[in-house]
């Protein structure tokens, strides 16, 4: 019998990680996670699903803790199979008065980390002819919107990164995909205040926020072979909100 493939999901202990984290475990995985601080939530996975989650704490911003992490998990569970890149952290603010440093710190998390990160698996991944990544980008990227113009640059440079990776690594059989949420009832648009949520609802043609219900099953879908000719695409799952 073949063993479990094993994916290793950034940011895995709240919202959309936490939930994908969860999926991957129930439907065979091993995972390993990893995010700046801990999660009973995360507690909970490992004692439903025990030998199965390997979870630790870990920075984006850290390229020798993530060096540390990866050699890690491949020690533990073996070859990584799968990537999910969902780790970041959303800033808001218009550009000519943010702080250096607020740009900095996503510019760093967001994509440098995720860079480094993804080059660490690769290295890995290359060297067995095989794998998938998924990369959480955002309709921010997409789309323009006001007071967000860092956070979209780094979500807009995911989708880029997909697309040249999806060229580089095709003869190796390694696949690059995204996935662009829309705005979702999760931590981050907890700071959206009720006029901005209803004005996003009445311009959603689905006529509500998302889930993460909404999204994990296509991040599942892209990692499986039954995504095999799948690569280099953005997949928005925004209730129409782009369209």
């Amino acid at each position: 019998m073949n063993s479990p493939k094993v994916v290793l999901v950034s940011g895995g202990t709240r919202g959309l990680g936490l939930a994908t984290v969860e999926q991957l475990l129930m439907s065979g995985y091993h995972v390993a996670t990893f995010s700046r601080t801990p999660s009973e939530a995360v507690t909970e996975l490992n004692t439903r699903f025990g030998a199965r989650l390997w979870a630790s704490t870990g920075d984006l911003s850290d390229p020798a803790g993530l060096e540390n992490i990866v050699h890690t998990v491949e020690h533990e569970f073996g070859p990584i199979w799968g990537l999910v890149n969902n780790a970041g952290i959303a800033v808001q603010g218009v550009l000519p008065t943010m702080a250096p440093q607020q740009i900095e710190d996503l510019v760093s998390i967001n994509l440098t980390g995720t860079l480094l990160l993804t080059r660490l698996v690769l290295r890995r991944m290359i060297l067995r002819s095989q794998g998938s990544i998924v990369n959480i980008s955002s309709i921010i990227g997409i789309r323009g919107y006001a007071g967000l113009a860092a956070y979209s640059a780094t979500k807009s440079a995911l989708d880029g990164m997909s697309r040249a990776l999806a060229r580089e690594l095709g003869s190796r059989n390694i696949r690059v995909n995204s996935v662009a949420p829309g705005y979702l009832e999760t931590d981050m648009t907890q700071t959206l205040d009720s006029s901005q949520l209803t004005q996003l609802i009445r311009r959603t043609p689905l006529g509500r926020l998302g889930q993460v219900e909404d999204v994990v099953p296509v991040i599942l879908f892209l990692l499986s072979p039954a995504a095999g000719f799948i690569t280099g695409q953005t997949i928005v799952i925004d209730g129409g909100l782009t369209c």
